[in-house]
């Protein structure tokens, strides 16, 4: 399953929701962030990484594990190895998680629309820090155009709409 959507709109918050959902129930689920490969420089091109590494493997029934990046210095580096278990539900989640290169392995993709920019902006200083704001409004930049191209929010199977005040 993906969750995708802009920054700032939710996304995470709702991949959280979904464990919290099917875990109870007896479902084994986990998240997989994009924010745990993307870049300022590289927003979309490493995608191979998260194919070799997580979906191939867990398609084969074997465990995935890829290297999350560490923002900790302000500079993206390889940081801790992660280990994702064979489960029923793996939600990958963050920009792009929904992309038409992958929609085929998809049994969900879950669209989030957030309030609009200016808002969706603010959550994510909110979330990153006040030195990341320039970085941000290239994101959104960047989005626009990544969803534009790719057809995200048009080929959804579902859509939450997530204007809520949290600012």
């Amino acid at each position: 399953m993906a969750v995708d959507g802009p920054s700032g709109s939710g996304k995470t918050t709702v991949a959280r929701w979904l464990l919290d959902e099917l875990h109870p129930r007896g479902v084994s689920a986990a998240v997989v962030p994009t924010d745990h490969f993307a870049t300022w420089h590289r927003p979309v091109s490493w995608w191979p990484r998260l194919v070799e590494g997580v979906l191939d493997p867990l398609s084969r029934g074997e465990a995935g594990r890829y290297r999350r990046l560490d923002w900790s210095s302000g500079v993206p580096r390889y940081g801790e190895s992660v280990s994702v278990p064979v489960v029923d539900v793996l939600v990958v989640e963050g920009v792009s998680s929904g992309r038409c290169a992958v929609r085929s392995r998809l049994s969900q993709l879950c669209w989030i629309h957030g309030p609009d920019a200016v808002r969706r902006l603010r959550r994510s200083v909110a979330r990153d820090g006040p030195t990341e704001r320039e970085q941000l409004r290239a994101w959104q930049r960047f989005e626009d155009g990544w969803f534009a191209a790719d057809d995200t929010m048009a080929t959804a199977d579902s859509c939450i709409r997530n204007d809520e005040e949290r600012d």
